[in-house]
């Protein structure tokens, strides 16, 4: 049996999906399963031996420049390669117009989705021929497609035992095993301040406090400072320095290094982010604070994974302006967030 997983983007999003790779090969012995994901996070999934095929869209470059030749030339190629695999089965885990698109480029008969009550874009519905109802039980984004991949096979995943891994590069786990020998013996803390929406991060001077606290408690500690792009580490050198001692920015890394790194660290501190999912995805212990999405949705989940949520009633609203954005930033403390480190570390 061979199938196909469309589940394109974002980065935290695709490595939600990731116990479906293991559900898979669980159930049917002997599958195989390709996977389609926009280009930036095609790292994340490179080298899993439970993948098949990996395939590659640029979405984005394609919308700016639809009637382009290369443009045409890349959809025809990848409609041709994907027909060649001749599928039993396309599962879209994104709900989307976009994913919904490339579902049925597939050519596939037997196409799964979310149904109407779940769907993030009505017109996904449009090219699913299987939708599936979701229930109480399949609240976080990674039962939700669990829940849909389990329907053709019969088998629930609730109770199961799935793994979940992103594979790194031997170059890239050197450079983190360089980069540990040159910092103190004690704990090693990786904070990551940064996440595509204003409404769903920190504030800077919760972190510099949360810092100071965090190297009082444990005085041989280092905390390593993450980004993604300019902005990010502006903001990560700024309270770094407002630190002092004990902090160290990391250089530009790519997934696969950053994910070097966050196998390594003791524990990784940030919000609702892309490198809270990966250090999750790879056994790293997280706390993380949600602010405008739900943690029951989101959260990594198990015992060693632990999350804050502000006290307020709008908790959850998913908008990406407030005018109570300060406040609301604010409502998480830095020793609501210490008293999460030490229990985690208990």
């Amino acid at each position: 049996m061979r199938v196909l997983i469309v589940k394109v983007s974002a980065l935290g999003d695709v490595v939600h999906a990731l116990p479906v790779l293991d559900y898979l090969h669980q159930v049917s012995p002997g599958i195989e399963v390709d996977w389609i994901v926009e280009a930036p996070f095609r790292e994340m999934l490179e080298g899993n031996p439970l993948i098949s095929r990996l395939f590659t869209v640029r979405t984005k470059q394609w919308r700016r420049n639809l009637l382009a030749a290369e443009t045409r030339r890349e959809i025809a190629d990848l409609r041709k390669d994907l027909a060649g695999r001749a599928y039993d089965m396309v599962f879209d885990l994104q709900g989307n117009f976009k994913s919904g698109l490339i579902t049925r480029l597939v050519g596939c008969e037997r196409r799964y989705g979310f149904d109407r009550d779940a769907v993030r874009e009505p017109l996904n519905l449009l090219f699913t021929n299987n939708q599936v109802p979701l229930r109480r039980q399949d609240h976080h984004v990674s039962a939700r497609a669990l829940r849909v991949v389990s329907v053709p096979f019969g088998r629930d995943y609730a109770g199961m035992t799935l793994a979940t891994d992103i594979r790194t590069l031997p170059d890239d786990d050197a450079a983190a095993e360089a980069l540990f020998a040159t910092l103190s013996d004690g704990l090693i803390f990786v904070f990551h301040q940064g996440t595509t929406w204003e409404t769903k991060m920190w504030h800077e001077a919760g972190w510099i406090e949360l810092g100071h606290r965090t190297l009082a408690r444990f005085p041989d500690a280092t905390i390593l400072f993450s980004w993604g792009n300019d902005r990010e580490r502006e903001a990560a050198e700024r309270v770094m320095t407002a630190i002092g001692h004990g902090t160290r920015i990391l250089p530009k890394l790519t997934l696969k290094g950053l994910t070097a790194v966050l196998k390594r660290a003791d524990l990784v501190v940030g919000g609702d982010t892309g490198p809270v999912h990966i250090a999750a995805a790879v056994g790293t212990p997280t706390l993380s604070f949600f602010r405008v999405t739900d943690p029951k949705r989101n959260a990594p989940r198990g015992d060693s994974h632990l999350q804050l949520q502000v006290p307020f009633h709008c908790r959850g609203c998913l908008r990406k302006a407030c005018d109570k954005d300060q406040a609301c930033r604010e409502s998480i403390t830095p020793d609501m967030m210490l008293q999460g480190i030490e229990k985690l570390l208990k």
